[in-house]
């Protein structure tokens, strides 16, 4: 079982969304990002989540020095189909695998999500990618 399977069912009984997990190397620092659906993460969220966490992984015998939760930022990383399917209409920026027509980054408003791909509007034009062929997307955040 991998550590993401391990924490986000946890993390979601606890009525949260777990982003992302970055692990320097083995035993250092474990660094998982959460977010909710209905509000901004605050520091007693990170808190809470932190306190459980580290209960968590010592029953689990899982190595870390060091624990940190946070908010994923203005910028949130998008991974799963429903982060699009959430964020349909908020402007992206994504990076292909494999470029379309010799392009691999793109920029521009999320407008639709299928089951394996979703449609951007770059520039007044619709453009369709593949899920399995995004490498990185980001929200890019409204100031």
């Amino acid at each position: 079982m991998s550590l993401f399977e391990l924490l986000e069912p946890t993390i979601a009984g606890m009525g949260y969304e777990l982003v992302d997990i970055e692990q320097s190397a083995p035993g250092r620092l474990l660094r998982v990002f959460v977010d909710k659906k209905d509000g901004a993460i605050t520091l007693a969220d990170c808190v809470a989540v932190s306190n459980h966490l580290g209960q968590l992984l010592a029953v689990e015998n899982i190595d870390y020095n060091r624990l940190e939760v946070s908010s994923p930022g203005l910028d949130r990383p998008l991974k799963k189909r429903a982060d699009f399917v959430r964020f349909v209409g908020e402007s992206i920026r994504i990076r292909l695998r494999i470029a379309l027509q010799g392009q691999r980054n793109f920029v521009g408003t999320l407008t639709e999500v299928g089951d394996d791909a979703l449609m951007l509007n770059v520039d007044g034009k619709l453009l369709q990618f593949e899920l399995k062929n995004l490498e990185k997307a980001r929200l890019i955040p409204k100031l």
